[in-house]
């Protein structure tokens, strides 16, 4: 085979090396050093870092909201299921269509769509409040600077946002199932439920789970959103803060480098746990066919 192997996967794997290895190792060493507020005079400093992390007043208030707020998301998967699976009826037209439509706030950009959330979620103006005021609630809340309901708010744009892409890799997944077990289901008496409990969602679990790691790594990267919709000086900032809302502050605010870097390895192994946690439960009910 020679050298052409390595003259084509070559760059590719030199990119990965640097782009995503190197700062890993980098981010690792950094948690373990204290420098000033110019990022300079690195000095080692062994776990002190993670020590301060652990002990820090608000890791268990941030890890609670990012583990609330996938939570909310991931319910987003069933919801998709549902919509994907009446997109696919048989005899529904118009069907390209309504996967454009549902795709289309995918594409648009993240912030720019948590802008107008933003306005709808507005206390004096906003849709729901004024929907909320025609059906006869006289205090509405204001959304976003409640702290009882700034993250819910939040996990519900999560949730809409996520729905574009979940219903393009399922209306694939469905797609892929065949028409003749269906079929063969109707000519034995069962019912639409029975198919569907039974066949879709068995056959489709494959990319339910893909669903389910990907939205997963998604909300432990909660950030934007938070940033966009409630912002700083926000009376709900303190209680809807995230793990890297967390990192943020002390990296980039606190110029504490160190302890960022802490945070953000702390941040990687509760992901990979959780994936790793994911892949192990997902042999008893995840049907490769």
């Amino acid at each position: 085979m020679g050298a052409w192997p390595i003259l084509f996967i070559g760059p590719f794997m030199l990119g990965i090396a640097v782009f995503y290895y190197w700062p890993i190792v980098k981010n690792i060493v950094s948690s373990l050093q204290q420098t000033n507020a110019f990022g300079r005079n690195p000095e080692f400093v062994g776990l002190q870092n993670y020590s301060d992390v652990f002990s820090s007043p608000d890791l268990g208030s941030a890890m609670f909201n990012t583990l609330l707020y996938t939570l909310i998301v991931l319910l987003g998967i069933p919801l998709s299921v549902i919509i994907a699976s009446i997109i696919e009826l048989p005899g529904l037209k118009f069907k390209r269509l309504y996967r454009i439509l549902y795709f289309m706030p995918y594409l648009a950009m993240p912030m720019a769509v948590a802008q107008v959330w933003k306005i709808v979620y507005n206390g004096q103006f906003g849709l729901f409040n004024q929907i909320l005021r025609g059906l006869g609630v006289n205090d509405p809340p204001y959304w976003l600077v409640t702290p009882g309901w700034a993250l819910a708010a939040v996990a519900l744009f999560g949730l809409w946002a996520s729905i574009g892409f979940n219903v393009i890799i399922l209306s694939a997944g469905l797609k892929s199932i065949p028409r003749e077990l269906y079929e063969a289901a109707s000519i034995d008496g069962a019912s639409r439920w029975r198919q569907f409990r039974s066949i879709t969602v068995p056959l489709l679990s494959p990319s339910i789970f893909f669903l389910a790691i990907m939205t997963t790594i998604s909300g432990f990267q909660l950030f934007g959103a938070l940033y966009a919709m409630i912002g700083t000086g926000n009376p709900a900032e303190p209680r809807t803060r995230s793990l890297v809302s967390l990192f943020y502050r002390e990296a980039f605010v606190n110029n504490n480098q160190g302890m960022g870097a802490a945070i953000a390895i702390v941040i990687f192994l509760l992901v990979a746990a959780v994936t790793v946690v994911q892949f192990l439960g997902q042999k008893k009910w995840v049907n490769y066919v």
